[in-house]
């Protein structure tokens, strides 16, 4: 049906003053007030304005944006309106099942983030000195941030009606923080006496035949050892909704004064968790075909093995955890090179990342001097001073250290950062320091690099060297990285 057969049916005040003011005390604590709406779509043709509010859609309250998802995919809609005025319009709509109302909440959840209330022994935000943008240290703990953004949840502040909407409106993936599947020990790791308890929100979700990731963040001497057998064995038992599970080690900072007295792991004991990994999986691909546990890539760099083959990682379904982002990118920038004739092109210049990433950068660029010999290139590992030395990851790099370590450092006409280390759609560091003021402290342009291999190749090699209109536009796809922000 076009969008000029709708049939937009009546606009109705309510007659019941009571019912309109119960459903009022009902709905306040989810008040779905209109930010905009699309320009000729339905919901403006039928006269919402910015500032209205939507009560219910077929007589359903509206929970939050999963609800609304839900119930607007109906062919036959009926929504409550609420003006700004108290007057209450009820709209009849026919429409396509796939056709939006086009209309944008001042939420982009429609309700309120929830928070995590545990106090894990792990937990990074926790570790984090005081003095940085507010942001920063709130705790999400949120199902649909999961869904949205494959953030990891507990499941510690969920209700089964929570788990049971998951799967009533198929939210998967959905990816949960297990650290353990012993009851006990997870209420001790997560400081919550109910953390036990809330695994068994997993078993619903199985039952509901949705799909699942799980992350286990290894702390040495509680939850490794015969504990991590354990909880791999019991994880196997979900297959196979639970695709994968990844295995990372904790990470500390240097402020960690009257928190857990966790320790750091050995290069043996990173080898004694890989044989652990490579041993399940070894038996789970027998029996199931796929890998489902997997080793983060820090324990091949602790340990001083080799990163496996791109088929142990089963389609990389953890790469924003860590899982196999070494193997990705070397295999991406040699199938870049292959595509490409070398020449002898010559410029100078400097790349910067995480100790984690420097010596698998370091190989990739032998790999491309190989056809393109007279690029220069220096790079710098930088330590992370603002956290502490054992912090190696690029995402988590300040603009002081960064600067502090590379200014009197030979940079070359150009310095090419990796797009984690800013913030999501800003060019700002972790500190507030800015891209311009780095440019400004070192004197020298930079480039920012998306994630893949073939955006590492041109960079080095300077594809857009000649064409700023073209770098500027692979510049702002930046903001389509994210911050590596697991719990770490």
């Amino acid at each position: 049906m076009s969008r000029q057969e709708l049939c937009f049916g009546k606009k109705q005040e309510t007659k019941s003053k009571n019912r309109r003011s119960t459903r009022s005390l009902k709905m306040k604590k989810h008040e779905h007030i209109v930010k905009s709406l699309m320009p000729g779509g339905i919901g403006e043709e039928l006269g919402i304005e910015p500032g209205d509010k939507l009560l219910a859609i077929n007589g359903n309250e509206i929970q939050d944006v999963f609800d609304y998802y839900y119930y607007e995919e109906s062919e036959q809609l009926l929504l409550l309106i609420e003006k700004p005025d108290g007057e209450e319009w009820e709209l009849e709509i026919e429409k396509d099942e796939d056709e939006s109302l086009g209309i944008e909440f001042d939420q982009s959840l429609m309700d309120e983030y929830r928070s995590c209330r545990n106090k894990c022994m792990f937990c990074f935000i926790d570790q984090m000195p005081k003095g940085m943008r507010e942001t920063l240290y709130f705790k999400d703990d949120d199902s649909r941030l999961s869904f949205l953004q494959g953030n990891y949840i507990t499941l510690t502040n969920m209700s089964d009606h929570d788990v049971e909407r998951i799967v009533k409106y198929r939210l998967e993936p959905i990816n949960i923080s297990f650290q353990t599947t012993n009851p006990e020990l997870r209420c001790k790791m997560l400081h919550n006496r109910f953390a036990g308890e809330a695994l068994k929100k997993v078993d619903i979700l199985y039952r509901g035949q949705i799909e699942m990731n799980g992350q286990i963040v290894l702390c040495k001497g509680v939850n490794d050892g015969e504990e991590l057998e354990r909880t791999i064995r019991d994880l196997t038992g979900y297959l196979p909704y639970l695709k994968s599970v990844s295995i990372v080690p904790v990470g500390l900072t240097k402020y960690r004064d009257g928190l857990y007295p966790l320790e750091p792991f050995t290069k043996e004991d990173a080898r004694e968790v890989l044989s652990v990994i490579h041993r399940w999986q070894e038996k789970i691909y027998q029996e199931h075909g796929i890998h489902m546990i997997h080793a983060g890539d820090e324990w091949y760099v602790l340990a001083e093995e080799e990163v496996p083959e791109e088929a142990r990682y089963d389609g990389y379904l953890q790469l924003e955890n860590g899982v196999g982002m070494m193997r990705l990118l070397f295999n991406e920038v040699q199938e870049a090179l292959s595509a490409v004739t070398g020449d002898g092109r010559q410029r100078e210049i400097s790349l910067a990342t995480g100790r984690l990433m420097y010596p698998y950068i370091g190989k990739i660029l032998e790999e491309i001097r190989k056809k393109f010999p007279n690029i220069t290139t220096h790079l710098y590992a930088i330590r992370n001073d603002f956290f502490g030395e054992r912090i190696t990851v690029s995402g988590l790099i300040t603009g002081q250290d960064l600067t502090g370590q590379l200014k009197g450092q030979p940079l070359g006409e150009r310095l090419l950062l990796p797009c984690n280390m800013l913030k999501i759609g800003e060019p700002v560091f972790l500190d507030d320091f800015t891209l311009e003021e780095v440019e400004n402290s070192l004197q020298v342009k930079t480039d920012i690099v998306k994630s893949s291999g073939q955006d590492l190749l041109d960079a080095v090699i300077g594809v857009y060297e000649n064409d700023d209109s073209a770098r500027t536009e692979e510049e702002a796809d930046f903001r389509k990285c994210k911050i590596e922000w697991r719990e770490r």
